[in-house]
């Protein structure tokens, strides 16, 4: 979930979009997301952060692990890569914002029958939250 760096220090909130799978299920590629920059983050959150080795890229995972380095970053899609088990924990001041929620647009061009389009609006906005059993699921890979 990768998305190049925009100037997050503007305002409190912001919008990104998400590129890639590593966060399937939680985000798909090209659903947007709503930051909370600069507030308090917590084990479990999902979060954008500054590529720790490229830091112009911002990249969206989910807080696993506090370690003495910093935070153990993961994706919730275990076959993608992209995350601390590549690039190791990333310092707190690289982590600019937890996700609030996401928006999955329409995918233009599809024909949708009256049941689809029910079914997405039921579904087209919702709140991302902390996973913390996740968490620790995901710290024993």
């Amino acid at each position: 979930m990768e998305r190049e760096a925009t100037a997050a220090a503007e305002a409190p909130f912001g919008f990104a979009e998400v590129t890639g799978v590593s966060m399937v299920p939680t985000l798909l590629h090209g659903d947007q997301v709503l930051v909370r920059y600069g507030g308090r983050v917590g084990l479990g959150d999902v979060v954008v952060l500054r590529h720790p080795l490229q830091q112009d890229l911002l990249v969206v995972k989910r807080l696993v692990e506090r370690r003495d380095a910093g935070w153990w970053v993961l994706g919730d899609n275990a076959d993608a890569e992209g995350d601390s088990r590549v690039f190791g924990a990333v310092p707190p001041e690289l982590v600019l914002g937890r996700v609030l929620g996401r928006y999955r647009p329409v995918t233009p061009g599809r024909q949708r029958s009256a049941g689809v389009v029910l079914s997405w609006l039921f579904s087209a906005v919702r709140p991302v939250r902390s996973a913390r059993s996740a968490s620790r699921r995901l710290r024993a890979r």
